[in-house]
């Protein structure tokens, strides 16, 4: 059975201080090298706020499942999530959780060398050093068996996760993990939707490659559907052990 958030502890550190965020539906996992609670707390509340005061004025940019052009003077939060969307061909809100990950990780940069944010599967990361991300996919045999190398000189960075048969997110594939890396979460967690969208079954893992290729600023991605994997771009996978 899927147990919620397990895979929050496969970013394999010992050297970092780990707390969680929650306010309303975000639910930050967060790993700085002290306690920064408070300060992250106050950065939640100042970007659901903004994100808040402009869906009350714009309802769509909430309900919409595909692209929502915004005005110029948007929030760079709204904006950024707007790009994504319009990049991928979805709805603005398939980018939140990268989108809120990124904004909070990056202010926390300021009192932390190396933050780690995790909201709902899409992680946004600062690193000094190689972290070793734990991928989950479902019933797949690969659960816990590989992991995603990341190098410190390549933070920060997206990294996002979209699936068809773990959790409560709207997908309309059967993927069992869309794992997307970018320099913008949002756009990597819009991606990761997008893409896993198209995976209904393991023949549709070509299609998908394809279809990440043509989306600029894209890093890399790992679709996994049962026991096939597709792999493009800057990825390097590891072996890992951890309880599935």
């Amino acid at each position: 059975m899927y147990q919620p958030r397990t895979y929050r502890h496969w970013v394999k550190d010992k050297d970092l201080v780990a707390f969680n965020v929650t306010v309303k539906e975000t639910d930050l996992y967060i790993r700085t090298q002290s306690d920064l609670k408070s300060q992250a707390r106050k950065l939640v509340l100042k970007y659901r706020k903004i994100l808040e005061e402009y869906i009350e004025r714009h309802p769509s940019f909430l309900t919409s499942l595909e692209p929502v052009a915004v005005a110029d003077d948007a929030p760079p939060l709204v904006a950024g999530m707007a790009e994504a969307a319009s990049k991928t061909g979805v709805g603005p809100m398939a980018a939140v959780a990268g989108a809120i990950a990124e904004a909070v990780g990056s202010e926390l940069l300021a009192f932390s060398p190396e933050v780690i944010v995790e909201n709902g599967g899409d992680i946004y990361l600062k690193s000094l050093s190689k972290r070793l991300i734990g991928i989950y996919a479902g019933k797949s045999p690969l659960t816990g068996r590989v992991g995603l190398e990341i190098k410190g000189e390549d933070t920060p960075l997206g990294v996002c996760t979209s699936s068809g048969t773990v959790g409560h997110s709207l997908s309309y594939g059967q993927a069992d993990a869309v794992i997307v890396l970018s320099q913008s979460t949002a756009l990597a967690d819009a991606a990761a939707t997008a893409i896993g969208n198209r995976i209904r079954q393991p023949k549709d893992i070509s299609g998908g490659i394809e279809f990440a290729q043509s989306i600029k600023g894209l890093k890399g991605v790992i679709i996994i559907h049962g026991e096939q994997v597709g792999v493009w771009g800057e990825v390097k996978l590891g072996e890992m052990a951890v309880e599935a």
